[in-house]
């Protein structure tokens, strides 16, 4: 930590992550994304990737939980016939990303099984469950609110994807002033370039680091609770 301005900053990650001010987020890990029966999955997209993060944060997840850290996850929703979809948006799912038609079939649509969370990373009881409609999770969403009620003052992102809702999600943070973290090998993308230069990016103004390292830092607290 270091004074800055008269203010005291947070500079260590074992500072940042201390459970009492920390949320993991956990971005879209639904089965359209991640299951071998899911939307991108049926459409030949390798997602061994997604599934190897979804491996990662499943540890992590469990840690978070024992020492107090707040899971939120996060959902991506799109009504039917591209009814929550702007003209804009649309037109980047199916022209530039490539990842949709314009059939009228989409992924995670309300009440569908692809737009359930995955069963190793599903909510317990009493877990908070944001939907959202755009790539971050803060656009259109209660995320910020529940943050704030929660006296959350660090985030940590997971999910997928990195390029594109796990990054617009991180970007986001940072800009509504959370010190943000992203648990490098629990995030995934289908594209392995878009991946890399992604975390390349966002190193430069946030903390990129490995679950493991993450985790190390959350046994403390615990291993002192269960000595009391």
């Amino acid at each position: 930590m270091r004074v800055t301005g008269g203010r005291e900053i947070l500079t260590e990650l074992d500072e940042i992550v201390d459970p009492k001010h920390t949320a993991l987020i956990i971005v879209d890990m639904q089965r359209d994304f991640c299951s071998s029966d899911g939307w991108f999955a049926r459409r030949g997209v390798d997602i061994s990737s997604v599934q190897a993060a979804a491996e990662n944060l499943v540890p992590l997840l469990g840690n978070a939980r024992q020492a107090g850290v707040l899971p939120i996850y996060i959902q991506m929703q799109i009504l039917p016939g591209f009814k929550s979809l702007s003209g804009s948006y649309l037109r980047f799912l199916t022209e530039i990303g490539k990842i949709m038609d314009s059939s009228g079939e989409s992924f995670t649509m309300p009440g569908t099984r692809g737009a359930e969370i995955i069963d190793e990373l599903a909510p317990q009881e009493g877990e908070i469950v944001i939907q959202k409609w755009r790539s971050s999770a803060f656009v259109g969403t209660s995320l910020d609110m529940i943050l704030k009620c929660n006296d959350i003052k660090s985030v940590i992102c997971s999910g997928v994807a990195t390029h594109a809702c796990v990054d617009s999600t991180a970007r986001d943070a940072t800009f509504y002033d959370y010190y943000t973290v992203v648990a490098e090998d629990c995030v995934a993308d289908y594209d392995s370039e878009l991946h890399n230069a992604s975390l390349q990016l966002l190193a430069h103004r946030l903390d990129v680091v490995s679950s493991k390292s993450i985790g190390r830092l959350w046994e403390q607290p615990v291993a002192a609770i269960a000595g009391e």
